[in-house]
């Protein structure tokens, strides 16, 4: 299993070879860990990889040795002994790398000025565009079955946390009810969840991203629940709203426009069609019943690779700016979402792959309101 996964590295790094070539660099310097896992499979902390013509090597420190070349294969491995900037430094030198390219979206200004202080004149930095989130957008058949676990894995905690209905939720707060859920991902086969769980009851689902507190689960009153499980390097990234007992009258008819904008959104997905003209599908739906501002992000986003908020968003993005087209081989959330001060707010949220004549469904949760109500 090793040998297969290092063989599906190595690809990646030989596609990615072609833009460091184009971006007349000698090497490119990888310093986001999700990056560094994507093209080579060690997942540890603090670490970079040093990728040029001929060259793959992972910079990291003793806590990683073992696990690195356990994880990499034969790739070269530099434990450094100090700060990063002199440990990449040395290693430039040594391979006579004179044109240096670094992620200009990762890199802090104050790494990239000890990094070329640490390398001297001899040595040039260059800032380079980020060509691992175009080819992260697009899938490949494992790829997609390791989104699909994921999704399953969610799915499954989720079934389990409302399977006792009502009286399940009733009188517990926010925060005990994330726990739970994020417990029964990882018992499920989550290495963690992928982002910080939102259960948000009453008027606090009104907040697209409220923090789980102490307020309680009342009978009649909608719990929005954002969660999503990391597992083996992919990530699910769901939403429902469940009514304990019933569904306040007055986010009934809205639980209904919600329903309308995801079948739009949902209708205008292809590969070939512009990322922009699905959200304007959905947002037209909303804006026809009079909820137009209370639509206060896009309709969705790429699904990614890396563990957190930091990765779970990736390219394309699903709103009325994107200049993005769709490729066959995204996979990207649909989530239509209305939010009413004091009141409450809907979304429903569905993990979707990208084909060239329309589109699969990843997720399998319902969404009728029917469905969400808890007796």
């Amino acid at each position: 299993m090793r040998q297969d996964l290092t063989a599906y590295s190595s690809r990646r790094r030989r596609a990615l070879a072609q833009a460091v070539t184009a971006a007349k660099v000698d090497a490119l310097l990888v310093s986001r860990a999700t990056v560094v896992t994507y093209l080579c499979g060690f997942d540890g902390e603090d670490s970079f990889l040093l990728l040029g013509r001929g060259l793959v090597c992972v910079i990291t420190d003793g806590r990683f040795a073992q696990q690195v070349r356990r994880q990499c294969g034969r790739i070269q491995v530099h434990v450094r002994d100090g700060p990063m900037a002199q440990a990449v430094a040395k290693v430039v030198a040594q391979a006579c790398i004179r044109r240096l390219g670094v992620q200009a979206a990762d890199m802090t200004v104050a790494m990239r000025d000890a990094l070329a202080a640490a390398a001297g004149k001899a040595i040039a930095v260059k800032p380079v565009a980020d060509v691992v989130l175009q080819m992260r957008a697009v899938k490949d058949a494992r790829e997609v079955a390791g989104v699909v676990r994921a999704v399953r894995i969610a799915e499954r905690a989720f079934r389990e946390l409302v399977a006792g209905g009502a009286k399940a939720l009733i009188g517990r707060t926010e925060r005990d009810v994330a726990a739970e859920l994020d417990w029964r991902m990882r018992r499920g086969g989550a290495d963690f969840p992928a982002f910080d769980t939102v259960v948000a009851t009453g008027p606090n689902s009104a907040l697209p991203h409220h923090r789980p507190g102490r307020d309680k689960v009342r009978a009649g009153r909608g719990v929005l629940i954002d969660w999503g499980a990391w597992a083996g390097g992919f990530a699910s990234d769901l939403t429902r709203v469940v009514f304990p007992a019933r569904i306040p009258p007055t986010l009934r008819g809205v639980y209904e426009v919600v329903c309308r904008a995801r079948k739009a959104g949902l209708a205008e997905l292809a590969g070939g069609v512009r990322a922009a003209e699905a959200d304007r599908a959905a947002r037209a739906v909303i804006d026809s019943a009079g909820y137009g501002e209370c639509f206060v992000h896009g309709l969705g986003h790429g699904l990614g690779r890396g563990r957190g908020n930091r990765q779970v968003h990736e390219l394309p993005h699903l709103s009325r700016w994107s200049t993005e087209t769709l490729r066959a081989g995204m996979v990207v959330t649909v989530e239509p979402g209305i939010y009413l001060p004091g009141v409450g707010g809907i979304r429903i949220e569905d993990d979707v792959l990208i084909t060239a004549g329309g589109y699969r469904k990843l997720s399998t949760l319902p969404v009728a309101a029917a469905a969400m109500v808890l007796r």
